[in-house]
């Protein structure tokens, strides 16, 4: 199976973007759209998933930021979302740093001394 690479352009070159598994958290350098039945390389997990997209929102409606998608029960599954984009490895990384900041200052709160 072939894996697609996403590119974007910057004047005169074309460069690889990085994204990240939600699964495994490894880093994939994909060229293309990502179709629905593409996998991850390192773990085999579905690609064309919520947990990937950018428009995952855990607390929205639908728990997707975009109002007109219809509701996916496994998040964790391949999909027919037409409004897929992959979520770029640098927002997912201040996304995730900013919930363990969180979670670790709620737990200082209430820390017992």
């Amino acid at each position: 199976m072939l894996y697609p690479v996403v590119t974007y352009r910057t004047p005169g070159e074309v460069k690889a973007m990085p994204f990240i598994c939600f699964h495994c958290q490894k880093e994939l350098a994909l060229h293309g759209a990502v179709s629905r039945q593409d996998q991850c390389l390192h773990c085999g997990s579905d690609l064309h998933c919520c947990l990937n997209c950018k428009f995952y929102d855990e607390h929205g409606h639908n728990k997707c930021r975009e109002p007109q998608a219809e509701w996916v029960s496994d998040r964790e599954k391949s999909n027919f979302c037409d409004y897929f984009q992959f979520q770029e490895a640098e927002a997912s990384r201040v996304q995730k740093d900013a919930k363990e900041k969180a979670k670790t200052e709620w737990e200082a709160l209430f820390k017992k001394t």
